[in-house]
């Protein structure tokens, strides 16, 4: 999902079709049950209106983007939370069997470190021969050789700032 601000006019409905979108465009899934991804919606609208960028509704956001990139939504953990539990840890997005109704989102616990613990990463040195650095998206991990990371990456939106130097 895009963490640029949206149009005036776009409220819950409309915020939430965009995520629908943007979400099946990427091969993710929302949550099946409307009435909850609206609730989620309007708390991701909030929390853009509060602090200038769409973090997890679910999560304490300390109001510093930097120190909350990685609960930015799609947030950095999305993508292992599906993998293991069938959600995320809102259960924004899920996998295919609970988006069919074949199964129920299951509680996920909070993978977040607090800042404090987080481990330092230094970035990759680049291997020589590669013309170019490779930049890789924390919310999706898409990966691409450039001179800078995109502005905005293709698969989910995320801006540049959530992209790291991987090689």
């Amino acid at each position: 999902m895009s963490s640029k601000l949206p149009e005036p006019s776009e409220g819950p409905v409309l915020f939430q079709a965009r995520l629908k979108n943007e979400a099946e465009a990427s091969g993710y899934h929302l949550n099946p049950d409307g009435s909850f991804v609206k609730m989620l919606a309007e708390g991701l609208l909030a929390n853009r209106q509060r602090y200038g960028y769409p973090s997890c509704p679910c999560r304490l956001a300390k109001g510093d983007k930097k120190a909350d990139l990685d609960i930015i939504c799609p947030c950095d953990y999305r993508d292992a939370d599906l993998s293991e539990f069938g959600s995320c840890y809102c259960a924004l997005y899920v996998n295919s069997h609970i988006a069919k109704g074949e199964k129920k989102a299951q509680a996920v616990p909070e993978r977040r470190h607090l800042p404090e613990t987080r481990p330092e990463t230094k970035p990759a040195e680049a291997p020589s021969g590669l013309a170019y650095p490779v930049w890789r998206c924390r919310a999706c991990g898409y990966l691409c050789g450039r001179d800078e990371a995109p502005d905005e990456c293709p698969i989910c939106k995320a801006d540049k700032e959530r992209f790291e130097r991987f090689m």
